[in-house]
């Protein structure tokens, strides 16, 4: 059996791109992981460079043995999220953490307890993860799906971490699940029919974004998701300064005919992001711009050619949610967008999601254009 770590606070530089590294260890058999760029986790990590920051307070930590990194983890409080309703979730006494790697139970085990021992100092009565770092990022432990590769923005990991997190009392909070469908199919006939009564409908348009007005679309995106979101589990609204940071980042893979906002009577009610997979670009790189993968990945942002297309979220604003309305809405900018992504993009599957297990909605809008569940990530929570 593996002996106890010795669990430190990263402090230094050095302590940094330990923390960066190493999972590019424990994964480096692993075919279906993608390594991320380095670059890009020291921008998650950094308070500077991530708007998140502004409402949050973090502790990473790193396990070590004989002088080996073996762990990572980080144990935060978002100051929002405690202002959150209980039944949501979230609320009063809510920590979380994540980022969490290890190569062992042991270490596994160590590093929970740390993080919970953060909380605790914080004044937290109960823990909920791994989220890392915000639910907005990459929440949730991956407990399917672990036979092909994540896409842009979500996580990957080891099938053992489960067991590890649930052997130290942690049980489920809620589910998130990702589905995927061929998109070369055309959709079932009562959809088509769906999508044709509402092209005959004067009331509605559906028109793609204009990147020239970035920040304006933004914001319009931005107002129906908080309305729409606003019920959900896990709902904590996206602050000014992360959607800044948030912009930065996706700007370079925000498509014209892949975003679509759809109006009624000319107010903006729902929209749709669909982002090609950029995990694609990425994955051959090993987590490094240098010397050659810069060139390579603005070739390939210049006109991206991807399998795969990830829907990361949708919304309708909530005084249509439940109507029939809302489903033509949505059917309509799918339609729209998997006719783009096959001519433009030479795109044949499609992934969306994550999609919050009680959210029937969705997932009736799933099942409707036969697509499958092909991810699942647990959140786990625990009292203090």
């Amino acid at each position: 059996m593996a002996t106890q770590p010795t669990i430190r606070p990263v402090q230094s530089r050095a302590d940094r791109k330990a923390f960066i590294d190493l999972p590019f260890r424990l994964y480096a058999k692993d075919p279906n992981w993608v390594p991320p760029l380095k670059s890009e986790v020291a921008g998650m990590i950094d308070p500077k460079k991530n708007g998140w920051f502004s409402h949050a307070e973090v502790q990473l930590m790193l396990a070590e043995r004989d002088g080996k990194i073996v762990g990572r983890i980080s144990a935060h409080l978002d100051t929002l999220a405690l202002t959150m309703p209980p039944e949501q979730g979230f609320g009063p006494g809510v920590g979380f953490w994540g980022m969490f790697e290890a190569e062992d139970e042991a270490t596994a085990q160590a590093l929970i307890a740390a993080a919970e021992a953060w909380l605790r100092a914080k004044g937290m009565t109960r823990a909920i993860g791994p989220v890392s770092l915000s639910i907005w990022e990459e929440p949730g432990l991956l407990v399917k799906g672990h036979d092909h590769s994540p896409t842009v923005l979500m996580g990957h990991h080891l099938p053992q971490y489960q067991g590890w997190i649930e052997a130290a009392g942690y049980q489920p909070a809620k589910q998130l699940i990702t589905y995927e469908l061929d998109i070369t199919q055309t959709f079932p006939p009562i959809i088509n029919r769906v999508i044709q009564s509402g092209e005959k409908n004067a009331r509605i348009r559906i028109r793609k974004v204009d990147k020239s007005r970035f920040a304006e679309e933004a914001a319009v995106i931005l107002a129906i998701l908080n309305d729409a979101w606003s019920d959900n589990w896990g709902f904590v609204p996206l602050t000014q300064p992360e959607i800044d940071d948030v912009g930065k980042k996706l700007k370079p893979i925000v498509f014209e005919d892949l975003i679509r906002i759809a109006e009624l009577d000319g107010e903006p009610v729902a929209f749709m992001i669909t982002l090609p997979d950029m995990n694609e670009a990425i994955k051959p790189l090993n987590g490094s711009l240098l010397p050659f993968g810069w060139a390579k990945l603005l070739l390939w942002l210049r006109k991206p050619k991807v399998r795969t297309m990830r829907v990361p979220l949708m919304g309708v604003l909530k005084r249509l949610q439940s109507s029939r309305m809302a489903s033509q809405l949505a059917f309509m900018m799918i339609e729209y967008i998997r006719r783009d992504a096959i001519a433009h993009y030479g795109a044949s599957r499609g992934e969306i999601g994550w999609v919050l297990d009680d959210n029937q909605g969705m997932i009736a809008i799933a099942d409707a254009i036969n697509s499958k569940v092909n991810r699942i990530y647990q959140v786990y929570q625990r009292d203090l």
